[in-house]
């Protein structure tokens, strides 16, 4: 263990461009195995839920590159991270209520010729930020053209014809 530090060096004085490019490329390692180890959702989904983990893992495993905590009670904790995601993920595939509570649910905001201007206050979408969502999603600028819209778990609209 001594010469791996010796490699990697300790501390955040006296680390050396070699000792800190080294550590990058373990990190890059580790933290590409955390993040399949995670799963595919915590880069595709893009829920809070799915942020949380990379915005974490980045503050964590910095930490280890630039020496300013341990090394390897540094990964550990980035495992953990990793290892939560993915087993908080798994219950919310069997539990919907677990799953609501850590993902969200999504809200009607127009349905049948109906805005729910709760739902777009709970939501935080303007007038504005539903005429955009119609004209991506949508490819129209009516109502009158759609059945419903609904803000997604991830904040994304989307539209049925």
């Amino acid at each position: 263990m001594n010469t791996f530090y010796e490699l990697i060096g300790e501390g955040t004085e006296n680390l050396t461009a070699g000792q800190m490019m080294l550590r990058s490329l373990i990190i890059f390692l580790i933290g590409l195995l955390f993040i399949r180890l995670a799963g595919r959702r915590s880069f595709g989904m893009r829920s809070a839920f799915d942020n949380v983990i990379g915005i974490l893992l980045g503050a964590i495993l910095s930490r280890a590159v630039v020496g300013a905590s341990p090394f390897w009670p540094t990964v550990c904790a980035a495992l953990v991270i990793a290892a939560l995601h993915r087993l908080f993920a798994w219950i919310s595939i069997y539990s919907d209520g677990f799953g609501g509570l850590i993902k969200g649910n999504p809200k009607v905001i127009y349905k049948d010729g109906r805005l729910s201007h709760d739902n777009m206050k709970r939501c935080l979408i303007t007038d504005k930020d539903l005429v955009e969502g119609l004209r991506k999603q949508g490819n129209t600028e009516r109502l009158e053209d759609v059945k419903a819209v609904y803000v997604e778990r991830d904040g994304t609209l989307s539209v049925v014809k």
